[in-house]
């Protein structure tokens, strides 16, 4: 399996679109689970929480534009999400961190049924290197470029302390890995090409906290629905 970039991007998909799509997605699975065969743009944008007619343009960049009269064909559509996600195929992710965070990752079961495969977990502490943590032997940091060449990583993961964040995320540019997940509290300098998405639940927390106190003044703000909208 050869390391590349997410196919969105490559098609010139707006960034705000691509954000939606796994919203879609998720929506479309939960479909599925139902047994619902098609569905209609106003249905699926109401489970998703976004207008219809977003949904309909955030569609139209898949090429699919449903059926006057019936909708869409939600395993088509679930197929046609996830091919411009590159959930086709398998993801090799390394987590750098095995610490309570980079152990829950580790250890969640719904990365591998959406196409991602967490191949290694690495830490620079000795008393933690060797650990078992989900089937998985936990690495010294030290072997980070030869285990990303072998295991062929795609997506790094960082779940450090904040000083360490940069120096981990340096050395997974420096292996080839050209996208990185940071849970880190610290913003990332990285080269062109390379792309970070960035965790902060005190962030978000604080977000929430923020909405909390405007339905407290009698405010309603417009929650994480809107944001998504934007």
């Amino acid at each position: 399996m050869t390391r590349r970039t997410p196919r969105p991007r490559e098609r010139g998909i707006p960034e705000a679109t691509v954000a939606r799509l796994p919203v879609y997605l998720r929506a479309l699975q939960s479909l599925t689970e139902r047994g619902t065969p098609t569905v209609s743009s106003g249905e699926l944008a109401s489970i998703a929480g976004v207008n219809s007619a977003k949904l309909r343009k955030d569609l139209s960049h898949l090429g699919s534009y449903g059926t006057r009269g019936v909708g869409y064909d939600v395993e088509y559509l679930i197929y046609q999400i996830s091919r411009e996600l590159g959930l086709t195929q398998d993801w090799s992710v390394a987590i750098v961190g095995a610490g309570n965070l980079g152990r829950a990752l580790a250890n969640y079961g719904g990365f591998g049924t959406r196409g991602f495969r967490i191949a290694a977990l690495f830490d620079a502490d000795p008393a933690v290197v060797g650990d078992e943590v989900a089937g998985l032997s936990v690495r010294h940091i030290d072997t980070l470029e030869d285990v990303v060449s072998v295991e062929k990583v795609s997506i790094g993961v960082i779940a450090t302390p904040a000083a360490a964040a940069q120096g981990v995320c340096d050395r997974f540019v420096s292996a080839g890995v050209t996208s990185v997940l940071n849970f880190a509290p610290v913003v990332l300098s990285v080269p062109d090409g390379v792309d970070v998405r960035k965790v902060d639940l005190s962030i978000e927390l604080q977000i929430l906290a923020f909405h909390e106190q405007r339905k407290a003044d009698g405010h309603e703000g417009p929650g994480w629905i809107g944001a998504l909208e934007a």
